[in-house]
């Protein structure tokens, strides 16, 4: 009787080993792909729509997943990883990307891609000030970094954690810059922190949106795409600044695992992320497409106007790299 029931049994695991690998061949996995950052959510909806490709939702900051990226190297975990540019050459370097040109490689800007295909740029962002006018009270809407370190504004500013976030680390440069330091001097951002921090600043580790969308953090230090989807898809009384003094514009990056468990997956969704649809997408959701004609006239209208991205310079990746040891240490000994 035994022998029937054995052969019963292995009959059930064939029957079920081609629907697991099936559902095997149709996913994905991203590191540091929230659905609450830069509308990840519809593009990750669009990815399993077009492609039959499921990606599962990633909240990890940069940060994170390059920690997680070099943990895993001996056994990848991760098909593909989504970075702030800050992350791009240190992820490099670490040995946890291979190289991969996708569709549409030839059209990026030079500035914007590795030479040699380990990663790429496909949106860029501008930071500033991520307002909740509502949560302020009677508080006049801060118009510069300045403004922030007045007492009125103690317990209401908010910013990304620098020593693990890109966006951390991006805004101190931005400030650094903004009042007269440079790549390789933050002087400048120490001090402006230091002083911030007598008022008593949150500072999240993770994406906070939904904290600024509920009140919770009245201001934070965010891009425009997080405002704009804020003040006109989700209606909340909100609005984007870009500080008097100045800041930074920041690309966004993605590359291919090396060893990843779905290449070929990997492969589709990172040149769909380049594709007329999802470049639309990125910019209906308010960010920069890297391919700047694929930014329609309707959602470049809800931008601020051009006079005032004036202020907003390019950031130095190269540099910026370079100086993120330095902000993560300085920032971790004299400010945290």
């Amino acid at each position: 009787m035994l022998k029937p029931i054995l052969t019963a049994a292995a009959l059930v695991i064939a029957a079920l080993l081609p629907a697991a690998e099936t559902a095997a061949q149709s996913r994905a996995i991203c590191y540091n792909c929230p659905p609450e950052w830069a509308d990840w959510g519809s593009q990750l909806r669009a990815i399993q729509s077009k492609l039959g490709i499921q990606v599962p939702p990633d909240n990890k900051n940069s940060g994170q997943a390059i920690a997680a990226l070099i943990a895993e190297k001996a056994n990848p975990v991760a098909d593909i990883t989504y970075l702030g540019g800050i992350a791009a050459d240190p992820a490099k370097d670490a040995g946890v990307l291979v190289p991969y040109k996708p569709a549409g490689w030839d059209r990026i800007p030079a500035g914007l891609k590795d030479p040699d295909g380990f990663w790429f740029t496909i949106h860029s962002g501008t930071l500033g000030l991520f307002v909740n006018k509502q949560a302020l009270g009677n508080k006049p809407v801060p118009q510069s970094w300045a403004d922030l370190l007045k007492p009125e504004y103690k317990g209401l500013v908010g910013y990304l954690d620098p020593t693990s976030a890109a966006v951390g680390q991006l805004g101190v440069m931005a400030i650094n810059l903004a009042l007269g330091g440079n790549y390789d001097n933050i002087d400048a951002a120490i001090k402006y922190f230091k002083d911030l921090s007598k008022n008593q600043p949150i500072v999240p580790k993770q994406t906070s949106y939904a904290r600024v969308i509920s009140g919770e953090i009245p201001i934070l230090f965010d891009y425009d795409f997080n405002a704009y989807r804020g003040q006109y898809t989700d209606k909340a009384p909100v609005q984007f600044v870009i500080p008097r003094e100045g800041t930074v514009v920041f690309p966004y990056v993605m590359g291919l695992v090396k060893g990843g468990p779905n290449p070929a997956n990997g492969q589709k969704v990172l040149d769909f992320t380049l594709s007329d649809d999802s470049q639309v997408m990125w910019g209906n959701a308010y960010l920069r497409p890297v391919f700047a004609d694929k930014l329609s006239a309707d959602a470049k209208s809800k931008f601020l106007p051009d006079s005032e991205y004036a202020r907003a310079k390019p950031i130095d990746l190269k540099r910026l790299a370079t100086a993120q040891k330095m902000i993560i240490d300085r920032y971790k000994n004299e400010v945290n």
